[in-house]
C-alpha cells in the first residue's frame, strides 16, 4: 500500500517505483565512467526521463482502469480509483510529465525513440497483451533492457555482451517473479492470464532464468574483457550474487516480489547483499 502521507497527485505518479530506473546506471558502473561529468549528466538526464515517462505509463493506465480497480480489494485505494485525484487532473499531470520527460530527452533521438517505444509497449502492455503468458513477462524485461540500452547506447558508452545478457535474463527472473507472488492471492483476485501459469511451471521459470542469470554474470566477472576493466573484483561479487538472488527467490516464495521495486528494498538482507557488492565492486585492493 503506498505511504498515506504522501500527497495523492504524488501517490499517483508511484515513485517508489523508479528503483527500476536505476538500471539506467549499469553502463556507467561497469564502464566506471563516473569521472567523465559529461557521461554523468546524460545518464541522469536519461534516468530523469525515464522516471517521467514511467509515471506517465502507470497514471495513463490507472486512468484507463479507475473503474475496475474501484472494485478491487487493494487497487481502489489508487488515486483515481478513490477519487482523490480526478480523471482530468490525472490526465493533466501525465501531460506535464510527457512533456518533462521529452525535454528531458530533447537532442538524443537514440534516448527519445528508446522512450517512444517503452511508452507503446507499456500501453500495450497494459491494455492487451498482460493477457497473453509468457509474452505478459517478456515486455516487462523488455522495459528493463530499454533502461539498459538509455544508459549505454543513448549517452555513448559501449554495452558488454554479457552485461545485455545478464540483463535479459534477470528481468526475465524478476518478471516470473512476480507472477509467483501473485499466485499466492486468493484466486478471485488473479489477473485472468494467471490460469495459464501453472504453479510448477513458474517455478521451472524463475529456475532457469534464475540459472540462465548467474551463469552468464558468473561468465562476464571472468571474462577478459572484465579482468582488464575491474580485475579480480567482479569474481569476488559472484557468491554476493548468487545470496541476493536465493534471498530474493525465497522472498517470493513467501509471497512478496509482486511489486519488484519495494520488495528489493524491504529485506534488509537483499540490502545488506546489495552494499556489499558495491563495497566490493569499488574496492581498490582487490
Amino acid at each position: 500500500m503506498p505511504p498515506l502521507s504522501l500527497p495523492a497527485p504524488i501517490r499517483l505518479m508511484r515513485p517508489h517505483q523508479w528503483v527500476k530506473n536505476v538500471f539506467v546506471f549499469a553502463g556507467l558502473v561497469f564502464s566506471q565512467s563516473w569521472d567523465d561529468g559529461a557521461t554523468v549528466q546524460r545518464v541522469l538526464m536519461a534516468f530523469a526521463a525515464f522516471c517521467c515517462v514511467s509515471s506517465v505509463v502507470y497514471i495513463v493506465n490507472d486512468w484507463h482502469d479507475r473503474a475496475t480497480d474501484a472494485l478491487h480489494p487493494v487497487k481502489r485505494r489508487r488515486p483515481l480509483a478513490s477519487g482523490a485525484v480526478s480523471p482530468a487532473l490525472g490526465l493533466l499531470i501525465a501531460g506535464l510529465l510527457l512533456v518533462g520527460g521529452v525535454a528531458l530527452a530533447a537532442g538524443n533521438p537514440v534516448l527519445i525513440v528508446l522512450l517512444a517505444i517503452y511508452v507503446v509497449l507499456n500501453l500495450a502492455y497494459s491494455w492487451r497483451l498482460k493477457q497473453v503468458p509468457v509474452v505478459d513477462v517478456s515486455i516487462i524485461a523488455a522495459g528493463f533492457m530499454l533502461r539498459l540500452l538509455a544508459g549505454t547506447v543513448a549517452v555513448g558508452i559501449p554495452p558488454s555482451r554479457w552485461l545485455l545478457l545478464t540483463g535479459i535474463f534477470i528481468a526475465l527472473f524478476l518478471g516470473f517473479s512476480k507472477r509467483k507472488a501473485e499466485s499466492f492471492h486468493d484466486e478471485s483476485s488473479h489477473r485472468a492470464v494467471m490460469a495459464h501459469y501453472p504453479p510448477a511451471l513458474l517455478d521451472t521459470f524463475m529456475a532457469v532464468t534464475m540459472t540462465a542469470t548467474l551463469t552468464t554474470y558468473s561468465l562476464y566477472a571472468t571474462s577478459p574483457e572484465a579482468q582488464m576493466q575491474h580485475g579480480e573484483r567482479l569474481l569476488y561479487t559472484v557468491p554476493v550474487v548468487i545470496f541476493g538472488m536465493l534471498r530474493y527467490a525465497y522472498q517470493v516464495h513467501r509471497g512478496r516480489g509482486e511489486d519488484v521495486a519495494r520488495d528489493l528494498i524491504r529485506d534488509p538482507w537483499i540490502l545488506l547483499a546489495g552494499a556489499g557488492w558495491a563495497t566490493i565492486f569499488l574496492s581498490r585492493w582487490l
